[in-house]
C-alpha cells in the first residue's frame, strides 16, 4: 500500500504539515484495513449460511437483498440495538476488554499479508513469526471471556477452547519452519516469492498439518468443543450480548477470512498467477475464496468430535506428521540447495515428488494407528451364558 499512503501523504501535505501528513496517511489506512477486515467477516458470514443451506438442501437467507446479500447488515443492526448485558458478578473491565482481545489479533494479522506484488500495509522481515505471535492473543482473549463471565459454563468452554488452542499450536508452529527453511526468510513476501511451485505440494504434511490446526483454533467443526450449544449453552461467550457479541462473533468469522489468507499466502502462491503483476490482487481474492469454501464445507460434513479425541488428533497424528515433515524437509534442503543456498524449481519439483509419497504412507499409518477401536455391541446366544449375562441380556 505504498503507493496509496504517498497518495494520502502528498494531497493532505497541501494543507497539512509533515507530521501530520504522515499520521493522517497512517490513520487512513488502518482505517481502510479495519474496515476491510469487517466487510471480509460479512461476506464470509452470507458466504457460509448460503452454502450451508444448499449443504443441507434448504434455501439459506433469502430477505434481505438480492440472495440475501444484505442478511450480515440486517443482524448486525439488530445486534447493535440489542441491550448490552454485563453480570452482576462479572469482572466488568476484563469483560468489557474481551471484543477488543478477540478481533484485535485479526486485524493485525491482515497487516502483514500481501494482497498483491508490493500490496501490504507492512512488510516485516519476520512477518511468519509476527501472525504466530498476533493468533497467540486468541488464547488469552477466550479464557478473559471464561473467566470474567462468572459463569460455570462459561468457564468451561473457555478451558476446553485453551487446551484445544495450546494444544494445536504446537503442530502449526512445526509445519511452518519447514516453509521457513525451503524460503531461506520469514517475509511473508518472500514466501510468496520462493513459490515457483506452490508449497502445498512442496510440503504436502505442513499444508495437511496446518490446515486441521488453523480449524482447530479458530474452533471450527468439527472441533468445536469450546462452543459446544448441546453441553455448553454457547461456551465461553455465554453472557456477552448486543454489540460485545457482534465483535466476537465479527472476530471468530473474520478470523476464518484472515487465516485463509494467510495459508494461501504460505502455501497456495499468494497473489501469483497470470499477469500477476496486474492482476495479483484478484488470484489472491479467487484464491482466499476457494479456502474459505473448503472450511465451509468441512463444517459442513463432519460431526463434531469429543474433547478426547481432538486431544488425541492433536498429539497423536498431527504432532508427529509434523516433526516428520520437518525432518524430511531439513535433509531435502541440505542435499538438494546449491551453494549459494538457494531452491530451483527442479529441486522443489524433486521435493514434491518424494513429500507426497510420504505425506500419504504416514497420514494411513498415522490415522490407522489413533482409529478408535470400538467394539461391536452385538449379543449372540453362544456367548451370553459364557459372559455371565440371561438370555435377554444384550452384551
Amino acid at each position: 500500500m505504498s503507493g496509496l499512503y504517498l497518495f494520502i501523504y502528498e494531497s493532505a501535505g497541501i494543507f497539512l504539515p509533515s507530521w501530520a501528513s504522515h499520521l493522517a496517511a497512517g490513520l487512513s489506512i488502518m482505517m481502510i484495513l479495519v474496515n476491510a477486515v469487517l466487510m471480509g467477516a460479512a461476506v464470509f458470514v452470507w458466504m457460509e449460511r448460503r452454502l450451508i443451506g444448499r449443504f443441507h438442501n434448504r434455501i439459506g437467507p433469502n430477505r434481505w437483498g438480492p440472495f440475501g446479500m444484505f442478511q450480515p447488515f440486517a443482524d448486525m443492526l439488530k445486534l447493535i440495538f440489542k441491550e448490552d448485558l454485563i453480570p452482576a458478578n462479572a469482572d466488568k473491565p476484563v469483560f468489557i476488554l474481551v471484543p477488543i482481545a478477540m478481533l484485535m489479533p485479526v486485524i493485525m494479522m491482515m497487516a502483514v499479508v500481501p494482497f498483491a506484488q508490493n500490496t501490504a500495509l507492512v512488510n516485516l522481515n519476520v512477518g511468519v513469526l509476527y501472525v504466530l505471535a498476533v493468533t497467540s492473543v486468541t488464547t488469552l482473549a477466550i479464557f478473559m471471556a471464561g473467566w470474567s463471565s462468572n459463569n460455570r459454563f462459561a468457564l468451561f468452554g473457555a478451558v476446553r477452547g485453551v487446551a484445544v488452542l495450546i494444544s494445536y499450536e504446537v503442530p502449526v508452529v512445526i509445519s511452518l519452519l519447514g516453509v521457513v527453511l525451503v524460503t531461506g526468510s520469514m517475509s511473508l513476501a518472500d514466501v510468496v516469492s520462493a513459490q515457483t511451485v506452490p508449497f502445498f505440494l512442496v510440503q504436502p504434511l505442513a499444508f495437511f498439518v496446518f490446515l486441521a490446526g488453523t480449524s482447530a483454533e479458530l474452533n471450527r467443526t468439527p472441533f468445536d468443543v469450546a462452543e459446544a450449544e448441546s453441553e455448553l449453552v454457547a461456551g465461553y461467550h455465554t453472557e456477552f450480548s448486543g454489540v460485545k457479541f457482534a465483535l466476537i462473533q465479527a472476530a471468530e468469522f473474520g478470523g476464518v477470512a484472515a487465516s485463509a489468507a494467510v495459508i494461501v499466502t504460505l502455501f497456495l502462491g499468494g497473489w501469483s498467477g497470470p499477469a500477476s503483476a496486474y492482476l495479483g490482487w484478484l488470484w489472491f481474492l479467487l484464491k482466499v475464496g476457494v479456502v474459505a469454501f473448503c472450511f465451509i464445507w468441512i463444517r459442513a460434513t463432519f460431526p463434531r468430535l469429543r474433547i478426547d479425541q481432538i486431544m488425541a488428533l492433536a498429539w497423536k497424528f498431527l504432532l508427529p506428521l509434523s516433526l516428520i515433515n520437518l525432518f524430511a524437509i531439513v535433509l531435502e534442503v541440505f542435499f538438494l540447495r546449491d551453494a549459494s543456498g538457494v531452491l530451483s524449481a527442479a529441486d522443489l519439483w524433486i521435493m514434491a515428488g518424494i513429500n507426497l509419497v510420504l505425506a500419504l504412507v504416514t497420514i494411513a499409518l498415522f490415522g490407522g494407528l489413533i482409529r478408535e477401536k470400538v467394539r461391536p455391541n452385538v449379543w449372540h446366544p453362544d456367548t451370553a451364558p459364557a459372559a455371565g449375562l440371561s438370555t435377554g441380556e444384550v452384551r
